[in-house]
């Protein structure tokens, strides 16, 4: 294993440590028992689980390189969507608001918390784009974003609002329902937009 790697596992084990810390808020919200064990099996199952990931598409790159990137984007992007969703968890917990206005509030402010940091890894890590005069990336960056946030917000917002939740699931539940739809509706989005247009080489 090449120190490249040695460095890429490592990072995929701390992102996933850092997601299974974000799930937390997210099973307290939709009323899972949480105990100090299940907790830390959460955290350290996610972060084998990502650098396994990792290692798999490590392999795999070798006979489709695009794959690399595409993992990176991915294991990326499981950060992000647990930055959002942690985000917003937190926020209908303190406030009790999963609904109406206040939902896509909430999640409007958490989609741009998850793409402050999607910038910042996408670029140095999955890219690594080596562009030093990064404001016209940067600009690039947002405006990619700011579509992707359109499709998240608007697939989030309609599921939640429009759809609504069926007889028997909680209001918790069905927000969190709405964002994964959100955040699998933008992916496919966001990756040809940053590889193709921000982070071209």
């Amino acid at each position: 294993m090449n120190e490249n790697t040695k460095k890429d596992l490592k990072i995929s084990l701390l992102i996933g440590s850092v997601a299974g810390v974000l799930i937390l808020p997210i099973l307290v919200n939709i009323n899972f028992p949480l105990t100090l064990l299940k907790s830390l099996t959460v955290i350290i199952g996610l972060a084998i689980f990502t650098a396994v990931g990792y290692l798999v598409g490590n392999f795999i790159s070798r006979y489709i390189p695009v794959i690399f990137q595409f993992v990176k984007f991915g294991i990326v992007g499981g950060l992000n969507a647990m930055i959002d969703l942690g985000v917003l968890n937190f926020l209908i917990y303190l406030t009790g608001f999963a609904t109406g206005i206040w939902y896509s509030g909430f999640k409007s402010f958490s989609f741009i918390i998850a793409v402050v940091n999607s910038y910042y890894w996408n670029k140095h890590w999955t890219f690594n784009s080596e562009n030093k005069h990064s404001t016209f990336e940067f600009v690039e960056f947002f405006l990619v974003s700011l579509v992707g946030f359109s499709i998240n917000v608007g697939v989030a917002s309609l599921v939640v609002n429009f759809v609504g939740a069926p007889v028997g699931v909680s209001a918790g539940i069905w927000a969190n329902v709405g964002a994964v739809a959100a955040a699998l509706s933008a992916l496919m989005w966001n990756f040809i937009g940053m590889k193709f247009f921000v982070f071209k080489k």
